[in-house]
C-alpha cells in the first residue's frame, strides 16, 4: 500500500470533512443495528449442559456469577491441539478489564472443548483474567455450531448450511472447531439465548483492528510487509 497524497492543510481538511460525512452515516448504521439486535426475541434454553471449571463442574446458570448477562466467547481449542487459536487469542487480548462488564451486570466467560488443564495453561500464559470452561463432554459446542462434526449433527455455521458454505467458498467453516459469540440472559432460574454471531461477523471485538483501521497502514494482513497474526508472546521482540 502506497503511502497518502501529501496536500496543503486547507485540503487535507475538505477531505477530513468529507470522510467525517461518511463516518457518521456508518455510526448511525451501527447504532441501528445495535438497537434492532436488543430488540430480538429470546429462546428459553432447557438442555442441563455440564461445564468443568476450576471448581469442579458448573451450570450455564452458574457461569452468570449472579449477574443477570452472559457474553460467552465459544473459542477455538480442539481437544488435540496444545495451545488456543491465535485469532481468538487475539480477541481474547482484546476484552479488556472485566470489572467495566460486571459493573453493567453482566459476565465474560470463554468456552472451549479441550480438556480444562489445557485451557487453564493457555490462560495463565496469555495472562487473562477471564473465566474459563471446557464443554469437552458436553453438548454445548455442537449445539451452538462452534464444533461442526456431521457424526454428531447436521453441519452450520453463521446460520448457512453445508451446502450453502461449500457453494460460497467456505469450505473451512465446514468442519472442526469455530469461533463464534453468544448471548445469554437469566431471568430468575429461567436462562435464555438472545444472540450468536459467528467468524469475521465479529470483526467489531478486534480493538487491535479498530485503532489500526484509523491509521494509513491499517492492518497489516496482506501485502508486501504483512504481519501473521501470533500468540501475543510469539511476535519478535
Amino acid at each position: 500500500m502506497g503511502l497518502p497524497t501529501v496536500v496543503d492543510r486547507e485540503e487535507w481538511l475538505v477531505a477530513r470533512k468529507a470522510l467525517l460525512a461518511t463516518e457518521a452515516a456508518a455510526n448511525e448504521a451501527r447504532r441501528a443495528a445495535t438497537a434492532e439486535r436488543q430488540r430480538l426475541p429470546m429462546v428459553r434454553v432447557d438442555k442441563k449442559y455440564v461445564f468443568e471449571g476450576p471448581q469442579g463442574t458448573v451450570s450455564l446458570a452458574d457461569m452468570f456469577e449472579g449477574r443477570r448477562q452472559l457474553i460467552v466467547y465459544h473459542m477455538m481449542f480442539d481437544p488435540a491441539w496444545e495451545e488456543g487459536c491465535r485469532f481468538c487469542s487475539l480477541l481474547m487480548d482484546n476484552v479488556g478489564h472485566p470489572a467495566h462488564l460486571h459493573a453493567r451486570n453482566t459476565t465474560f466467560a470463554i468456552v472451549s472443548r479441550a480438556p480444562l488443564a489445557k485451557l487453564l495453561r493457555h490462560r495463565e500464559r496469555m495472562g487473562w483474567p477471564l473465566p474459563w470452561y471446557s464443554s469437552f463432554d458436553s453438548d454445548f459446542n455442537y449445539d451452538f455450531h462452534v464444533t461442526l462434526d456431521e457424526a454428531v449433527a447436521p453441519v452450520e455455521y453463521n446460520y448457512k448450511d453445508k451446502a450453502t458454505l461449500l457453494a460460497e467458498g467456505m469450505d473451512f467453516f465446514t468442519e472442526g472447531e469455530q469461533g463464534a459469540v453468544s448471548v445469554f440472559l437469566r431471568d430468575g432460574e429461567d436462562v435464555f439465548h438472545t444472540y450468536s454471531s459467528y467468524g469475521w461477523e465479529n470483526d467489531i471485538l478486534h480493538n487491535t483492528f479498530n485503532y489500526l483501521d484509523l491509521t494509513p497502514l491499517g492492518r497489516q494482513m496482506e501485502g508486501p510487509g504483512s504481519v501473521t497474526i501470533r500468540l501475543h508472546d510469539r511476535y519478535p521482540s
